[in-house]
C-alpha cells in the first residue's frame, strides 16, 4: 500500500514539474490595471523587466510622455531613483520582425541612432502602443518620399491651384485632408518622377495595422517585448491624458508594477490569450 502511495505521489509530482508557467505582469494606475505577458522570443528584455518589477522599482514611477494616438511611455526607474547617468545601463536590442508595433504591444524606449547606432533599449523605460489604424494605401506608400515629391510638384507653376489648395488645408490644420490630398496623386507623381513610392509591408503588417492599428515605423527599430492582453481601455484613458507642450501629463500618471507566475492554462483561460 505504502509503494501505491509513493508511486502516485511521484505521478502527481511529476505532473506538477511538467506545468509550464509563465509571468503576468499587473500595471496598476489610478485609471485602473492592465495585465501583460512579456515574450520568451526577447529574454534579456524579459528577465530585465522581471527583475525591476519583483524587486518594486518601478513603482511610484511615472507615465511621463503621453501622446495620444502614438503610445504611452513610462517607468524612468533611474530618475526616480536618482542615478548618476553612468549607472543608466541599456539592454542590448532584440529585435524581431515577427514581433511588430500592434495596438497593445509593449517596447523599450531608447537614444536616437546618433547616439545608440546599435538600437540598445533603455534599461527600464518602455511604452505601450496606442497608434491608429491605417488605410491600406497610406500603409503600403512611403510617405515621407510621398511628401518630398508632392511639394517639389507643387512648386511647379503649373500646378498654382493645387498648391492654394494644399495651403488651405495646412492652415486649418487639416492633416487628414493633406495626406489624401496626396496619396490621391500617388500614381501620377510616380510616373512623373519615374519613381516608385511604395513601401514593403509583410501580410501580418497589412493585417494588423488595418484592423487592429498600431505604429508601424516603429517596426526593425525598437525591441517589442511584451503585450498588454487585458486593459487596453486603461491604455486609452491614459492617453487622453491632458499634457504639457513636453507631452508630461498635467496629473501625474503613477504606476505600481507587480509580476506572478501562473501557469500558461490560466493565463490563456483567464484572458484569452493564446500562446501558439
Amino acid at each position: 500500500m505504502k509503494t501505491n502511495i509513493f508511486i502516485i505521489l511521484l505521478a502527481f509530482l511529476a505532473f506538477g514539474c511538467a506545468v509550464e508557467k509563465d509571468y503576468l505582469v499587473k500595471i496598476e494606475t489610478r485609471h485602473g490595471d492592465m495585465y501583460a505577458i512579456l515574450f520568451d522570443e526577447t529574454p534579456k528584455h524579459k528577465k530585465n523587466f522581471i527583475e525591476l518589477a519583483e524587486k518594486g522599482r518601478f513603482d511610484s514611477t511615472e507615465f511621463h510622455r503621453v501622446i495620444e494616438n502614438f503610445m504611452i511611455q513610462g517607468g524612468d526607474v533611474f530618475a526616480k531613483e536618482k542615478l548618476p547617468r553612468e549607472e543608466w545601463y541599456t539592454v542590448p536590442a532584440e529585435i524581431n520582425p515577427d514581433l511588430i508595433h500592434a495596438k497593445g504591444m509593449i517596447a523599450a524606449a531608447r537614444m536616437g541612432n546618433n547616439v545608440n547606432p546599435e538600437r540598445a533599449s533603455s534599461g527600464s523605460q518602455f511604452y505601450i502602443v496606442q497608434g491608429k489604424v491605417y488605410d491600406k494605401l497610406e500603409l503600403t506608400t512611403d510617405m515621407r518620399q510621398l511628401s518630398e515629391k508632392f511639394n517639389q510638384f507643387l512648386r511647379l507653376e503649373s500646378n498654382a491651384e493645387l498648391r492654394e489648395t494644399y495651403t488651405s488645408l495646412y492652415e486649418n490644420r487639416e492633416f487628414d485632408a493633406m495626406n489624401k490630398l496626396m496619396l490621391d496623386h500617388k500614381e501620377k507623381l510616380g510616373d512623373f518622377y519615374s519613381t516608385s513610392l511604395g513601401k514593403k509591408m509583410t501580410p501580418q503588417q497589412v493585417e494588423i495595422y488595418t484592423t487592429i492599428g498600431g505604429t508601424p515605423h516603429l517596426d526593425n527599430e525598437y525591441t517589442v517585448f511584451g503585450q498588454v492582453i487585458k486593459g487596453l481601455e486603461v491604455m486609452e484613458e491614459i492617453a487622453k491624458e491632458k499634457t504639457s507642450p513636453q507631452d508630461k501629463p498635467l496629473e501625474t500618471v503613477y504606476m505600481k508594477v507587480t509580476v506572478n507566475q501562473l501557469p500558461k492554462k490560466k493565463i490563456t483561460k483567464d484572458f484569452g490569450y493564446s500562446y501558439e
